[in-house]
């Protein structure tokens, strides 16, 4: 049985951009990072997520479209106040894709923007009342 999410992939194009990415805009750390013989690779983490990690692949060899067969839709982080995190990510440079979060169907507070390599990232903010 599923006990949690384990990590989510992401392909990128710069390897550095975009682990510098991830820790200078999320806190993420680097874990660990390798090559095969066809792709550089990089696992990083957070202090207050044990047991997730965001994955970033980069090809060295391109062996095809990889991304057409593990495409990735969206990576989704949690914020206590979305509005709160809009206005600190928006002085950081971020350019969401709607002025307003949007209202999910369980009632969570949502919105997208795009990271290095127009991966799409999200915001949200849980509904209180969900149990």
């Amino acid at each position: 049985m599923i006990k949690k999410a384990e990590h989510v992939a992401l392909i990128v194009t710069d390897m550095e951009r975009s682990i510098q990415y991830y820790s200078s805009m999320f806190g993420y750390k680097l874990r660990t990072r390798g090559q095969s013989a066809t792709r550089d690779m990089a696992f990083l983490y957070h202090d207050d997520q044990p047991g997730f990690e965001i994955e970033l692949i980069r090809d060295l060899k391109p062996l095809g479209e990889y991304s057409d067969s593990g495409i990735v839709n969206h990576l989704a982080f949690t914020v206590e106040n979305i509005e709160e995190a809009m206005e600190y990510y928006r002085q950081k440079g971020v350019q969401f894709n709607s002025e307003k979060p949007n209202t999910a169907i369980d009632g969570a507070k949502t919105i997208f923007f795009h990271g290095p390599d127009r991966e799409l990232l999200q915001f949200v903010q849980p509904n209180r009342e969900r149990v």
